[in-house]
């Protein structure tokens, strides 16, 4: 059994606001103590789990993870197997559901692994009693928005693929399940979570492991979340999202992007020479199909 490690309630919230810390700490909330962790194995949880030491992170998924932590454990778990992951949230205070496809795939396996696995998330966190489901959500959900246009979290979704379609059922779940059943939940529709932003386009969308990490301690502890959608993006200049929900629960990102434009802009302003990636958000996602992609709506 793995070594749980007990810390204050300052330490967890350290990379909130002023405001947004006092705000916690005046409330009495602690934060949350046993976080399942789903799609564990994967590249944004490797990110995340070096950032939430303060939790003890119970590791989910189909590929074993091995190299874990003081405060970690793992249960292997098939997110299409309900009684499974009903099994990996039993004690669980909250869920945070990084697992699934993370990119564009045949339908049977987005509907397999994005859809029913997501329903069986959320399914499983209502019966087990689970208090807040932070949802991994992706800027593909709202992909065929034009980057020449600023959007907010209330915008009509527009999935650039069925990928993107997933999210936003995802994102609609959780909206079902906070108002049917009291399941609080933190959609985030992350941009690119690396250790920098790694071309043009990222400079928009990139997101600090740091900054996932303050966004997903918000979803967890603040105390008057019943559902909301923010963008996964640090402070990044060039982006084309509004974030002012994040904002207004505490969200004060920590990393610009900005910091490397004059590196990246020296190879030049574009990443393709694919029109329709170059013209909406969601970029070579709006051209991933079999026989080509599609002509982009220059007017």
């Amino acid at each position: 059994m793995a070594r749980i490690i007990k810390r204050q309630p300052e330490v967890a919230i350290a990379a909130l606001s002023e405001e947004g810390r006092n705000h916690f700490i005046i409330s009495g909330v602690d934060p949350m103590k046993t976080i399942l962790m789903t799609g564990a194995a994967g590249g944004v949880a490797t990110f995340l789990r070096r950032e939430l030491a303060e939790y003890s992170l119970r590791l989910s998924d189909v590929r074993v993870v091995t190299d874990l932590g003081d405060n970690e454990t793992f249960v292997a778990s098939d997110l299409t197997e309900l009684e499974a992951v009903t099994a990996a949230a039993e004690g669980c205070d909250g869920i945070i559901h990084l697992g699934g496809m993370s990119d564009e795939q045949p339908w049977e396996d987005i509907l397999n692994a994005n859809i029913v696995g997501c329903r069986n998330v959320y399914e499983a966190a209502r019966t087990q009693g689970v208090k807040r489901v932070i949802f991994a959500s992706s800027n593909h959900a709202v992909g065929f928005y034009r980057r020449d246009e600023t959007i907010s979290v209330d915008v009509t979704t527009k999935p650039d693929t069925r990928y993107g379609v997933s999210k936003a059922f995802g994102e609609a779940m959780g909206s079902l399940y906070a108002d049917k059943y009291g399941v609080g939940g933190l959609a985030i529709r992350i941009g690119n979570v690396d250790q920098r932003p790694a071309d043009v386009r990222r400079l928009a969308i990139w997101l600090s492991p740091r900054d996932l990490a303050q966004l997903v301690r918000i979803g967890l502890e603040h105390p008057d979340i019943h559902f909301e959608i923010v963008y996964g993006m640090s402070d990044n200049k060039r982006s084309w999202w509004d974030n002012a929900n994040a904002t207004r629960l505490g969200y004060q990102p920590q990393d610009r992007s900005e910091d490397w434009a004059k590196e990246i802009l020296a190879d030049g302003a574009r990443d393709t020479d694919d029109d329709a990636a170059e013209t909406y958000q969601g970029g070579t996602f709006v051209s991933l199909e079999d026989g080509g992609g599609r002509v982009p709506d220059l007017c």
